[in-house]
C-alpha cells in the first residue's frame, strides 16, 4: 500500500495514493496520523496535494467508504449480465461484493470501526456511505415501480432505502462478529436478510422474516 516517496512536482498525487498512504499508515501504526504536514511530508508529497481530494482526515476515513462503494459497483457493472438481473439479485450481488472488498482490507476497516469510543463519530464516517447506498436502494426500487401499471402496487422508495441502509449496517456489525472459516455467516446473512426485505416489500414476509429471524437468534445464542 505504500506509495513511492517522490516529489509530488514532478509526480501528479491521486486520491488513491493517498487513501493507500493513509491505510498503510494507520496498520503499521495503530494509530492515526498526528498531522495533515507531517503524514503528507513523510508519504513524499505536500498538504496541498492532500488538500485537493480531503479537507481533514475525517474527510478522508469517509473517503474511503465511498471508494469501496464505488469500486463495488465497477466489478459489480463488469459483470454482462448485471444489467439483466433482477433488483434482488442485483442487491445481493452489492451485498457480496461489498463485504468481499472489507474483507480484503478487514484489519483497516476494524481499527476505523473500533478507533471511537464515540459511535454517533463512527457513524458520521459512514455517513456519506449511507447516502450512496439509500439512493442505489432507491434506484432499484424505482425501477420495479416503472413497471408496476397500478398505483397501489407501487412501493415507498424512501422506506425501502432506509431499510436497505439498516440492513447494511446489521450486515456490517455482523461481519466484524463473525469469526466462521471464509466469514461464510456472513454470506448467509446476506442472503436470508436481502430475501427478507425483498420480500417485506412484495407484501409476502412471513416465511422469509421467520427464518432468518431463526437464523439470528441461533448465531447470537450459539
Amino acid at each position: 500500500m505504500a506509495t513511492t516517496k517522490k516529489s509530488s512536482a514532478t509526480k501528479k498525487i491521486t486520491r488513491q495514493q493517498i487513501i493507500d498512504s493513509y491505510m498503510h499508515y494507520v496498520l503499521e501504526n495503530e494509530k492515526m496520523p498526528v498531522s495533515i504536514y507531517k503524514f503528507s511530508k513523510d508519504n513524499g508529497f505536500t498538504e496541498q496535494d492532500f488538500y485537493k481530494h480531503f479537507g481533514s482526515f475525517d474527510a478522508l476515513k469517509s473517503g474511503i467508504w465511498t471508494t469501496f462503494f464505488e469500486m463495488t459497483m465497477n466489478l459489480a457493472q463488469k459483470n454482462k449480465a448485471y444489467d439483466d438481473f433482477s433488483n434482488q439479485e442485483k442487491m445481493l450481488t452489492f451485498f457480496y461484493t461489498f463485504f468481499e472488498l472489507l474483507t480484503a482490507n478487514r484489519s483497516y476497516v476494524l481499527f476505523s470501526l473500533n478507533e471511537e469510543k464515540d459511535k454517533l463519530k463512527t457513524m458520521q464516517q459512514l455517513s456519506p456511505l449511507r447516502k450512496k447506498i439509500k439512493s442505489f436502494a432507491a434506484e432499484l426500487i424505482e425501477e420495479k415501480n416503472d413497471e408496476q401499471q397500478l398505483k397501489f402496487l407501487k412501493q415507498p422508495a424512501v422506506i425501502f432505502s432506509e431499510g436497505a441502509w439498516l440492513q447494511f449496517v446489521f450486515i456490517l456489525k455482523f461481519w466484524m462478529d463473525d469469526s466462521s472459516p471464509s466469514f461464510e455467516k456472513t454470506d448467509v446473512v446476506i442472503e436470508k436478510s436481502v430475501r427478507a426485505i425483498f420480500d417485506v416489500f412484495a407484501t409476502t414476509p412471513l416465511e422469509s422474516v421467520i427464518d432468518f429471524g431463526k437464523f439470528i437468534w441461533k448465531e447470537k445464542m450459539a
